[in-house]
């Protein structure tokens, strides 16, 4: 018999393989169990397979816009068939590369479908019948589906949901996108570049209510610019078949009602926790409708089963349960480990990039935070301009000490530029400690480096005022 840690982790996504992972590292003796496909909704369909939609279309743009640079091509067009073509490559050279890591690693990795028989056994229904999987630890890992609000008529042939959007044969010539968050915002992103005429239809007065306000509305200017109807403080009413479209019956903000009609509709209104089936009431896990309750070492009510990741329904987004991942390994393999939140990025992957850590003013003015702030606009800042792209960068400070409480990019590979401001908030680094690191040049890093300045009211490449 073994004297290792017997761990099952119910679920492969980016939460649940990284636990597996971290798990095995540690000495346990794991088991992972995936009813679909490794990788989960991030690999195989949401995060990667629409980067790579989105990085075929930014290709386009850019090839159609060529002459700006001198670069003249003619009868540009896209093969879509192709594009799909590739986006189904690179996702299954990665889900493969997650096998490899996972037998690296010796996690037994079982197909089928998971549920608590008790607190400390699971039963899985395979292919083969049924297998029984006794632990000492269990991660829950299952994710999340999108939700589906009860509006008359969403059943309709042309509603499909952002794995639907992914999966598209044919670009078609309009969408009306329901839901104003990341989702939506992609996925208008994506087919409006390759020719579709989007319409989104936010509840909320702003579309991507999570990111800062003021680059928020330099991001609905951008895709206006670009053709994107957006219609805020909005309501969907119901939709109904009109042959080969939808129509999509929307009350407006002035309480008129008015009816769009596209090809498609894109239902991107959110997510939920996908707990229904693993049995959380044999084993006694408290949950809140089907949000599995956790402390801050991703331990639920009953010790030794962890959850992490979309299926306890806070931050849904692959990095996040990735990180949750690795506490609930640690800690099941009797480490003390804590989840913090606050070096949390978030990303857009809008032309150009959104990207946000920490604080924004919106939330720095609610939590009563005295603060300042240091803008730098991208149109000053030599590698942007030489990439045709315009932003901001944004920096929140404390007031008193001057430390970094938030930061917001919209501009050119703004998604990886957030990390440097992540771990400034992480190590509570001040604007002077953001200042004395010396940025490379030309790169649109070194607009970081004025933001910070700019909190100063000493930026050297705009006039402070």
């Amino acid at each position: 018999m073994s004297d290792k840690t017997k761990v099952a982790v119910i679920g492969g996504g980016p939460g649940g393989y990284v636990a597996a992972i971290r798990a095995a590292q540690l000495g346990g003796e794991v088991t992972l169990v995936e009813k679909e496909n490794l990788g989960g909704t991030c690999l195989n369909v949401g995060c990667i397979p629409t980067k790579a939609l989105l990085h075929s279309a930014e290709l386009y743009e850019e090839a159609k816009e060529g002459a700006r640079y001198g670069v003249i091509a003619s009868d540009v067009k896209v093969d879509f068939a192709k594009v799909q073509e590739r986006k189904k490559a690179v996702t299954k050279q990665l889900v493969n590369g997650v096998k490899g890591l996972l037998a690296a690693n010796k996690v037994k990795v079982v197909n089928g479908e998971a549920a608590f028989i008790s607190k400390d056994t699971v039963e899985v229904k395979t292919q083969k019948g049924t297998e029984t999987i006794k632990a000492d630890k269990f991660i829950i890992a299952t994710g999340s589906i999108p939700a589906k609000p009860p509006i008359p008529g969403i059943d309709s042939k042309q509603c499909i949901d952002s794995t639907g959007a992914l999966e598209l044969q044919d670009v078609p010539k309009s969408m009306v996108i329901v839901g104003g968050g990341v989702i939506g915002v992609e996925i208008a992103t994506l087919y409006s570049a390759l020719g579709c005429q989007i319409t989104i239809i936010e509840m909320l007065e702003e579309i991507l209510p999570m990111m800062d306000g003021e680059l928020t509305k330099m991001i609905r200017a951008k895709l206006a610019k670009k053709g994107v109807e957006i219609y805020t403080s909005t309501k969907v009413m119901s939709f109904k078949d009109a042959g080969a479209n939808v129509d999509v019956t929307v009350q407006m903000s002035d309480g008129s009602t008015k009816v769009f009609s596209g090809e498609k509709a894109l239902i991107s209104i959110g997510r939920r926790t996908n707990t229904a089936a693993i049995g959380m009431d044999k084993a006694g896990i408290a949950n809140d409708r089907g949000r599995i309750t956790v402390n801050d070492k991703m331990e639920t009510n009953v010790p030794g089963i962890y959850a992490i990741g979309d299926c306890i329904g806070q931050i849904m987004l692959a990095h996040i349960a990735s990180a949750q991942g690795e506490v609930a390994a640690e800690n099941a393999l009797g480490h003390n480990s804590i989840f913090d939140s606050k070096t949390n990025p978030s990303c857009v992957y809008t032309k150009p990039e959104f990207a946000s850590v920490g604080l924004t003013e919106e939330a720095a003015k609610a939590q009563g935070v005295e603060y300042i702030v240091g803008k730098f606009p991208l149109a000053a800042n030599g590698k942007s301009m030489i990439m045709g792209e315009d932003g901001m960068i944004k920096i929140i400070a404390g007031k008193k000490y001057k430390e970094i409480l938030g930061a917001h990019i919209l501009g050119p590979r703004a998604t990886d530029l957030i990390g440097e401001l992540a771990l400034a908030i992480g190590m509570e680094a001040t604007v002077d400690e953001v200042i004395a690191a010396i940025h490379a040049h030309p790169t649109v890093a070194e607009s970081i480096k004025e933001a910070a300045l700019a909190v100063e009211k000493r930026a050297i490449h705009i006039p402070n005022k």
